[in-house]
C-alpha cells in the first residue's frame, strides 16, 4: 500500500482546532507523516501539535500558504503528498477521498472541490466571498488548460513523482499557489481529477475579500504563462527570456527556527 504524507500548514492557528482536526486526520487516514508547517504562532502551540503526534517546523513570521506547504512536502518522505488547511474546512474523510483518487493509480493529481455538483456544502461562505470565487473559478477555467469548479479548495494529493515534476516550477509564495499547482501540473501532462467533497465554511479567514481579488488574477496570469511556456509557446517562451528568472520556491531559503 502506497505510504501517504499529509502537510497541514498553519499561520497563527486556533491550536484546539488544529489539534482536534489533526486527531480527526491521524484517525481517518493514519497517515505514515503527519507534519505541520507553523507560521508565527504563540508561545506553547508547537508543543501541542507535537503532544498530538504531527512533526512540526516553526516559522517566526508569515511565509504564505504555498511556501508553507512547498517546504512541507519537501520534508516528506512518503509515496502520496497531501495537504489540508489548518481550519478543518473539509472532513478528514473528505481529505481521504480525495488521498484515494491518487493512492489507487487514477490519477497524479486528485483536488478537492466545493464548487462540484455532487458537493456537499454544509456552510456556505459569504454572499461577497462566494461571489467572488465563483468568477475566479469560471475565470482560471477560461484561462487555464485544466477546467475545474474548484482551484482553491484547501484539500489536494499527489504523487511522488508528480511532484518532482511540478516543484520546479513554482513560484507563488500564497494563497495562488493552488492555482500554480494545478496550471503547471496540467501543461506537464500530469492526470488530475476533480473530486467532490464535504466543506463546511470556518470563521476567521485570513483572506481580504478586497485585496485578494487583485493579487488573484495577477496570479493566475503568471499561472497561465509559466503553463503556456511549459506547453513550448513561442510566445510565452519570448516573454519569458525577456525577464529575469526568479527562484522556484524550493530553491528559496527557509527561515525555520
Amino acid at each position: 500500500m502506497d505510504s501517504v504524507g499529509i502537510v497541514v500548514p498553519a499561520y497563527d492557528p486556533d491550536v484546539e482546532r488544529l489539534v482536534g482536526y489533526l486527531d480527526d486526520l491521524r484517525e481517518t487516514l493514519d497517515p505514515a507523516e503527519l507534519h505541520v508547517e507553523l507560521d508565527a504562532a504563540s508561545a506553547g502551540v508547537a508543543d501541542r501539535i507535537r503532544d498530538a503526534g504531527a512533526t512540526v517546523a516553526e516559522s517566526a513570521g508569515r511565509r504564505g500558504k504555498g511556501a508553507a506547504i512547498t517546504a512541507g512536502f519537501e520534508a516528506l518522505d512518503t509515496d502520496v503528498l497531501a495537504f489540508a488547511d489548518a481550519d478543518g474546512a473539509t472532513p478528514a474523510g473528505s481529505l481521504a477521498d480525495v488521498v484515494a483518487r491518487v493512492a489507487d493509480g487514477s490519477a497524479d493529481l486528485a483536488v478537492g472541490s466545493r464548487r462540484h455538483p455532487d458537493s456537499d456544502v454544509k456552510s456556505h461562505q459569504t454572499v461577497v466571498r462566494r461571489l467572488l470565487g465563483d468568477g475566479f473559478a469560471w475565470l482560471a477555467g477560461t484561462l487555464l488548460t485544466v477546467d475545474l469548479y474548484d482551484y482553491q479548495c484547501g484539500a489536494k494529493a499527489l504523487t511522488t513523482g508528480a511532484w518532482e515534476r511540478v516543484r520546479s516550477h513554482l513560484h507563488e509564495a500564497g494563497f495562488a499557489w493552488d492555482v500554480e499547482l494545478v496550471a503547471v501540473a496540467g501543461a506537464l501532462g500530469c492526470r488530475v481529477a476533480e473530486v467532490p467533497i464535504s466543506w463546511e465554511d470556518q470563521p476567521g479567514s485570513t483572506v481580504s475579500a478586497v485585496r485578494t481579488p487583485f493579487r488573484l488574477l495577477g496570479s493566475l496570469l503568471r499561472a497561465r504563462h509559466r503553463a503556456k511556456r511549459l506547453g513550448d509557446s513561442t510566445l510565452h517562451a519570448a516573454i519569458a527570456d525577456r525577464r529575469d528568472g526568479e527562484p522556484a520556491l524550493v530553491e528559496e531559503p527557509t527561515d525555520h527556527e
